[in-house]
């Protein structure tokens, strides 16, 4: 499973602080803090000390680990410091605020009035933050080939692939890549192949490199053809049509025999450094993420009056569905700008006839206007609409799939629109062809399908969908663009910490966002700007 930690780094300034100095303002300070439980935080890192100012801009970057697939909750606190001690209890706060590391970063700079408790504002001070990832995020792109290759196999030609090392700081050499094996050819052209500049080098164009051109035996105990060194400072010399060549020499070779040369050529056709964005990159570029719920409301279920059904509200008034619903909504909101969410349901017939069941029905009753305000919106019209409804059947997913498709379906220049479908079932599925087809379909599109299995089912239908054992193809044949579907069981969480689901239902989505915008040939709507 694909969790997504980058390191994003925070400058933080502030102004008009209150000044707590006789004579003097302030020498104000800020501490990070991150929340580890139940109103317990933990120190992450403190800025420098600025002496005697209102309105501090903090040189110091404050740096923490950010995971999309859970809401982390920080808190900035500003202290004036008088003493030498890191014990901040004797120093004067100047005041504080509370933030989710999604909201930072999806606003990528936030200002906030500081608090010196709940509700008490700190004078006119506010806080400023801004966040950035620590990455280079750029890649090297590769095209090589060879020519006159050593002949090693008996019966044949050699069968060449190229290996590539990088010298660690300890001067050991570390493989970064490998390409594929050309059978059968001493002059092969090699695929072209892209690796992140930060495995290739360490982002450093003139760190010692080593290259192996081996050939392949099936027993592992391949062959040296040979080898050559170089860096990426070299390799970049590969331009406009004219290649770069390397010796490719053995070194038991070149000891034996003094007319020795090489045991082939290796020649470098094409060497890029591009840009590879990062699902950061693209949601501090500006891209919304439109977040969709659907529920099923089918007979599998179980009357919603009996303490037996999954759509009955315990005493705390939660249900498996409701707390699926919270666990990833409340992750998600912090990157939807307008926290509008549409909410759909399925499966049920609805008043004032329960003539016919409907297999995709607005939450709140009004098809026009599906949407709800925040997650509590979407909560609400749960709450409301479930004493309304009449449980049937049968469970069609391909409906609100197809819907939520045709909304995605929006030409974009650049990378502004996102959406992620959250459908909660007991797994009962009975379109199970029309649902695959639908996928298919959808996975060309800016769309994320999160399913959540409620219940004690066999969920085996629901894991197929999820592809992750090998691509799933529609009735006709035709592989998935990308994987878009992302299956977990709500019951593997049940006792489990609520951030527990959402991280693990939302761990996914970071890379199937960047799959589907690096498939397209997209940037970020404000692409972040060149590092230096």
């Amino acid at each position: 499973m694909a969790d997504c930690v980058s390191k994003v780094e925070l400058s933080v300034s502030c102004s008009s602080l209150l000044d707590k100095d006789v004579g003097s303002k302030s020498d104000p300070l800020c501490v990070l803090l991150q929340r580890t439980g139940d109103d317990q935080w933990t120190e992450l890192g403190r800025t420098e000390r600025v002496k005697n100012c209102d309105s501090p801009s903090f040189s110091n970057r404050l740096r923490v680990d950010y995971h999309f697939e859970t809401v982390q909750k920080l808190k900035l606190g500003i202290y004036d410091i008088d003493n030498t001690s890191t014990d901040l209890s004797d120093d004067d706060f100047l005041g504080g605020v509370e933030l989710t590391l999604g909201q930072i970063v999806a606003s990528k700079t936030m200002t906030r009035p500081l608090q010196l408790k709940k509700d008490k504002p700190a004078g006119k001070g506010t806080i400023s933050v801004t966040a950035e990832e620590v990455k280079d995020n750029r890649a090297i792109v590769l095209e090589l080939e060879a020519k006159n290759l050593d002949k090693k196999d008996l019966f044949g030609k050699s069968d060449p692939f190229l290996e590539f090392f990088k010298q660690t700081d300890d001067g050991l050499w570390q493989l970064v890549h490998r390409t594929e094996v050309v059978k059968n050819n001493l002059s092969p052209s090699w695929k072209k192949f892209t690796v992140p500049l930060q495995t290739f080098c360490s982002c450093e164009l003139d760190r010692p490199m080593k290259v192996h051109c081996s050939d392949y035996d099936s027993d592992g105990s391949h062959d040296l053809i040979g080898s050559f060194t170089t860096k990426v400072s070299e390799l970049q010399k590969a331009a406009h049509g004219s290649p770069v060549e390397f010796d490719c020499v053995h070194p038991e070779k070149q000891k034996k025999k003094k007319s020795y040369k090489n045991s082939g050529v290796v020649s470098v056709k094409s060497c890029q450094l591009v840009t590879q964005y990062t699902f950061l990159d693209y949601v501090m570029g500006g891209c919304q993420i439109n977040f969709t719920v659907g529920v099923d409301f089918t007979g599998s279920n179980g009357d919603p009056r009996s303490p037996n059904s999954l759509h009955y509200m315990s005493p705390d008034g939660l249900n498996q569905y409701l707390s699926a619903i919270w666990s990833v909504g409340l992750v998600i909101q912090d990157y939807d700008t307008d926290k509008l969410f549409p909410a759909f349901g399925f499966g049920a017939k609805l008043p004032p006839d329960y003539q016919v069941a409907h297999h995709e029905f607005a939450l709140n009753f009004n098809p026009s206007n599906p949407y709800c305000q925040g997650i509590e919106g979407v909560v609400d019209a749960y709450r409301k609409a479930l004493p309304q409804l009449r449980l049937s059947g049968p469970t069609n997913f391909s409906p609100i799939i197809n819907h939520v498709a045709s909304i995605s379906n929006t030409p974009q220049s650049s990378a502004t629109q996102y959406s992620v479908l959250l459908i909660l079932t007991d797994g009962e599925i009975t379109d199970f062809d029309q649902t695959r087809d639908a996928i298919v379909r959808a996975s060309g599109l800016p769309l994320s399908i999160i399913i959540v299995g409620v219940g004690p089912a066999d969920f085996k239908a629901m894991e197929l969908l999820d592809g992750d054992e090998g691509g799933l193809r529609s009735q006709r044949g035709e592989l998935v663009a990308r994987d878009i579907v992302q299956f977990v069981p709500f019951r593997q969480f049940a006792d489990a910490p609520r951030q527990a689901l959402s991280q693990s239902v939302l761990a996914e989505v970071p890379n199937q966002l960047v799959s589907y915008f690096k498939m397209r040939g997209l940037d970020p709507a404000k692409p972040p700007a060149p590092k230096a």
